[in-house]
């Protein structure tokens, strides 16, 4: 069959129903076309903030849309955890220009999810070739130092690297259901002292305090401006530029409200704390967080063990607290590995890189094993 492969700048340009009928198998909401398109359309990853869209879709000779591939013509490494500034920079000494390059991820969200979205009438291994060729195609006619695959699952990353892009591995923090009923069944898998803790911690947080979680039509309009306050204090305080406009919230509320839970602590009625969260076919996707006042513990009511009972209500088999924090194991959070891939085209680059790679990778294998033996807060044998 002949296949071509075409250039997007948004994914309008794609349309929804072409967009979903690849990426809706996946269950993953940040595929979606209602979350990338609040993305674009709500001004928050634009070309203007570096981010142009230059998304592929591949069609038949009748132009019927096979498969569909987020990607970004990128200015800058922000927004993406997965860093690579160190790459950049050396590149930059050496004489190099390292941006603009061409990344698939999803804008501002380290979640692991497939970046070759395959119609389920297609072959999915023929749809990832052709895309990941497309995208290389792309790379080189460009111009530009390099393609990024950021958080992709791990056949996606096993194919890549069997078709010559270099591997990198890092780690996540994911707390797993087994099988609980209810929260205080997760307890009674912990050690004696963890549970005590977090149920004095979940003691501590709660204190003159109402926490709810809402979704689907019990959120309103007041609720993200009150998360939207929260999210530009945690913002500005943790990285100086918050990367999301208050019309994204808006545009997420009006096309995504049942597959939100919004995580709000009230004092006296008035909002001062909130988490967010994207609900998953079989997950839970820790997203934002902010808070007005300081209370002790609040963030892991909120952000940890408020995911963990809502995870356990609904039956989903895990929830993924975003990148970074150790402190997360304590809660039952273990870390998980997590996956990018990268095409650079400058042997100059590439070589050294590949080199770094090849310690990096198995560092962070035994990093993991040691922090799951020596750290994990759950009962040996339980």
């Amino acid at each position: 069959m002949d296949f071509r492969i075409h250039v997007h700048n948004t994914v309008a340009d794609i349309g929804r129903e072409a967009w979903d009928a690849c990426a809706s198998s996946s269950g993953d909401p940040f595929l979606s076309f209602d979350f990338l398109d609040a993305c674009e359309a709500s001004g928050s990853a634009v070309p203007a903030q570096g981010w142009a869209g230059r998304h592929l879709s591949l069609r038949d000779e009748a132009g019927h849309v096979l498969g569909v591939m987020p990607l970004w013509l990128k200015g800058h490494s922000q927004g993406e955890y997965v860093f690579d500034h160190s790459w950049a920079d050396a590149y930059q000494r050496a004489g190099g220009r390292y941006y603009p390059k061409l990344l698939s991820a999803v804008p501002f969200t380290p979640v692991t999810g497939p970046r070759f979205l395959a119609h389920p009438d297609a072959g999915a291994d023929t749809v990832r070739q052709a895309l990941l060729q497309g995208a290389i195609a792309l790379t080189e006619r460009l111009g530009v130092s390099s393609l990024h695959v950021n958080f992709p699952t791990g056949d996606d990353w096993t194919a890549m690297g069997a078709a010559g892009l270099l591997q990198r591995q890092d780690m996540q923090y994911v707390w797993r259901n087994g099988g609980y009923a209810t929260f205080d069944d997760f307890l009674s898998a912990l050690s004696s002292s963890r549970r005590k803790t977090i149920r004095r911690e979940r003691r501590e947080a709660q204190a003159g305090l109402d926490i709810r979680v809402l979704t689907g039509a019990d959120i309103m309009e007041a609720h993200w401006d009150a998360f939207f306050a929260f999210y530009m204090d945690t913002g500005e305080r943790k990285w100086g530029r918050p990367y999301l406009t208050r019309d994204f919230f808006t545009r997420l509320g009006a096309t995504m409200a049942d597959r939100i839970a919004l995580v709000m602590a009230f004092r006296d009625g008035v909002a001062i704390a909130g988490a967010l969260n994207l609900i998953g076919r079989d997950a839970l996707y820790g997203r934002q967080w902010g808070a007005l006042e300081e209370v002790p513990f609040l963030h892991f009511e909120l952000c940890y063990y408020q995911a963990v009972e809502f995870a356990i209500a609904r039956g989903l088999s895990r929830v993924e607290a975003g990148a970074q924090g150790e402190h997360k194991i304590a809660r039952g959070y273990l870390p998980s590995p997590v996956y990018s891939a990268h095409f650079i085209a400058d042997p100059a680059l590439r070589d050294p890189v590949a080199r770094y790679l090849d310690g990096e990778r198995p560092a962070v294998e035994a990093e993991i094993a040691v922090m799951t033996d020596e750290l994990s807060p759950f009962r040996r044998g339980g």
